[in-house]
């Protein structure tokens, strides 16, 4: 979709950021989805099928539906799902020849997150040119998501493919549990791996050491509890399991360049 034009993206008024009540459930259609569907988890757990399919989802998790697609989702009442989904459709004219994949779970989300915020915002508030910012925004929102794709490994054999889906698995763990304090060992014990080998193939995988992505992780939600929660830095310092907030303030000085009263 990178070749597509902006205009030729159809907006249609099926958007939302919604969070799903316990008792949510996406039963199958009878007919399959007409159009693309971003679909996009920030919170809770649960399972999505596509044309029978199923894939567990968490924060962080992105499917782009395509028309013609066979869609169901159900979520753990105890944490329940809150999702955005973007409906739209491309001009009959233009044949888009890069699409995103079908399936991802993104790890830095943030960028992505205000994209998706901004969207519904948008074209809510319905202010000016906003069919046009919003159009932009898909078109944004793709390069996105083609960019993650490509950078993905694609064909690994089986052990590799286990090991890279636990390493993610944990990735995702302390992504969707920001106040824990995790250790080494309880996560490698988690991956069935040794401390040392976990270490080392988590480097290697995620791209960074595992104690500065679970900084960094506890940062990015700091973050978000404090631009969209309406939460203050003690508050946010609280939530996140910090018993100091001289010290999460400085943490986060550290990794953002900025105080989090700054911020907020």
């Amino acid at each position: 979709m990178i070749e597509t034009p902006a205009t030729s993206i159809l907006l249609t008024q099926s958007y939302a950021k919604i969070s799903c009540e316990p008792s949510w459930k996406w039963a199958k259609r009878e007919k399959p989805i007409p159009n693309f569907d971003l679909f996009y988890v920030w919170e809770g757990e649960g399972e999505v099928i596509v044309n029978d399919k199923v894939y567990s989802v968490q924060r962080g998790s992105c499917f782009l539906f395509r028309p013609g697609d066979h869609t169901s989702a159900t979520h753990n009442p105890q944490r329940p799902l809150t999702i955005t989904y973007i409906h739209f459709n491309i001009h009959p004219s233009e044949k888009p020849s890069r699409i995103p994949d079908q399936y991802r779970v993104l790890q830095d989300t943030k960028d992505f997150e205000m994209l998706l915020t901004r969207f519904v915002r948008v074209r809510l508030n319905d202010e000016f040119a906003a069919d046009i910012e919003a159009q932009l925004i898909i078109k944004q929102l793709m390069i996105h998501l083609i960019r993650f794709d490509q950078a993905q490994p694609k064909e690994l054999n089986s052990t590799s493919r286990h090991l890279n889906e636990v390493i993610q698995e944990a990735a995702n763990f302390i992504i969707q549990n920001p106040a824990k304090w995790h250790k080494l060992e309880e996560l490698a014990a988690r991956a069935q791996l040794s401390p040392r080998y976990f270490s080392i193939k988590f480097k290697e995988i995620i791209g960074k050491p595992l104690q500065q992505f679970i900084i960094e992780s506890r940062i990015e939600r700091a973050e978000h509890l404090l631009y969209y929660a309406g939460m203050n830095v003690s508050e946010v310092a609280e939530a996140l399991g910090y018993k100091d907030v001289y010290f999460f303030s400085r943490q986060y000085k550290k990794f953002r360049g900025k105080s989090p009263s700054k911020v907020r």
